[in-house]
């Protein structure tokens, strides 16, 4: 793959900075590698918010996708600041259905936390009405995952880094209704673990898996549009809505490499057609066919949200610079999204 050279001269990203913040503002900027902490308290002057509007707009999640030829899972941890909640599926990509879609709703301090940081931290973890989830990410290279829903779903895996691929954050401000923002994202991890869901067994020692550590001082309605998807060599990730195109990048061989603005074209009245997306500096251009989905609508009156996220694959190509060749993309598993929040 002649993109792996090319990456180098289109420029590789600067190293990540060991805090979120510098001079009291959010450490602008899309970075390789992850920080020693995602800690907000260094914010002063117009960055500087009350406590009590922190307790409310604080929000963070861990979130992990892994998938095969024969499923996809999803896990997340979320919390919103004022509550928090969980939830885990499993999608059959064979016969186009959920095994499992499972959610709930916690109290607020008692059950669940989210780490610190996405690797070398302390654990994620949901505890409530049958639903137990950990995130453990102690290491810096290995995410181990547990997963258990009544008698419905046992999950333990293991994500560990390949050699040489970085991770990317994205560390900036919230132009409206909010005031900073952090993500990490990693790409592809190497799975190894056994599911056991719907009176089977599935191995996932095959598998390819990924995750999402997001830390945000939100605006009270936040709303985005999402695309990852990765495996051995490649893979994107793409954030249309609150974060601009701050997050959105490329991974060649390991190595992350910095995209435009995206674009979302798709019908959110018929999800499961397909989407085009694209980003607006022509090195992504890409299909999306759909072959099932998670959703959920809730109205809970002080805060409501509707979320989609397809599973399926993706077609297209990719450059690390416009003035290299194309990378052919064929039947890359990932997940899109269409995401509203009143939180």
């Amino acid at each position: 793959m002649s993109a792996t050279s090319d990456y180098q001269a289109a420029g590789a990203l600067p190293p990540c900075p060991a805090t979120i913040t510098r001079d009291g503002a959010p450490a602008t900027g899309t970075y390789a590698g992850t920080p020693l902490g995602l800690d907000w308290r260094g914010l002063t002057g117009s960055f500087h918010r009350s406590a009590w509007w922190r307790r409310f707009h604080h929000k963070r999640w861990h979130y992990i996708g892994l998938g095969n030829a024969e499923c996809f899972v999803g896990i997340a941890i979320v919390d919103v600041g004022w509550t928090n909640t969980a939830f885990a599926y499993v999608f059959d990509r064979r016969s186009r259905r959920l095994l499992i879609d499972a959610s709930c709703d916690g109290l607020p301090g008692m059950t669940a936390a989210v780490a610190d940081k996405p690797l070398g931290g302390s654990p994620s973890w949901f505890r409530f009405k049958g639903m137990d989830l950990h995130i453990d990410s102690q290491s810096s290279d290995r995410i181990d995952v547990f997963a258990s829903v009544g008698r419905s779903l046992q999950l333990q895996a293991s994500l560990t880094a390949l050699p040489g691929a970085v991770p990317m954050t994205a560390i900036g401000p919230i132009a409206v209704g909010g005031c900073a923002h952090a993500t990490v994202k990693s790409t592809a991890m190497q799975v190894h673990g056994q599911l056991q869901v719907d009176g089977r067994s599935i191995s996932l020692d095959d598998a390819w898996g990924s995750f999402d550590y997001s830390n945000g001082l939100l605006a009270r309605e936040t709303q985005w549009r999402w695309a990852s998807a990765h495996a051995a060599g490649m893979g994107f990730n793409l954030q249309e809505g609150y974060f601009g195109a701050q997050e959105n990048v490329l991974w060649l061989q390991g190595q992350p490499i910095r995209l435009g603005a995206a674009r979302f074209e798709f019908d959110p009245a018929q999800p499961l057609q397909p989407w085009h997306i694209r980003t607006e500096d022509g090195l992504l251009d890409l299909r999306f066919q759909p072959e099932g989905a998670r959703q959920e609508r809730k109205n809970l009156i002080v805060a409501a949200s509707y979320y989609i996220q397809p599973v399926g694959t993706f077609h297209g190509q990719v450059r690390s610079a416009p003035d290299v060749p194309a990378v052919s993309v064929v039947g890359l598993l990932g997940v899109t999204e269409d995401h509203q929040s009143k939180w």
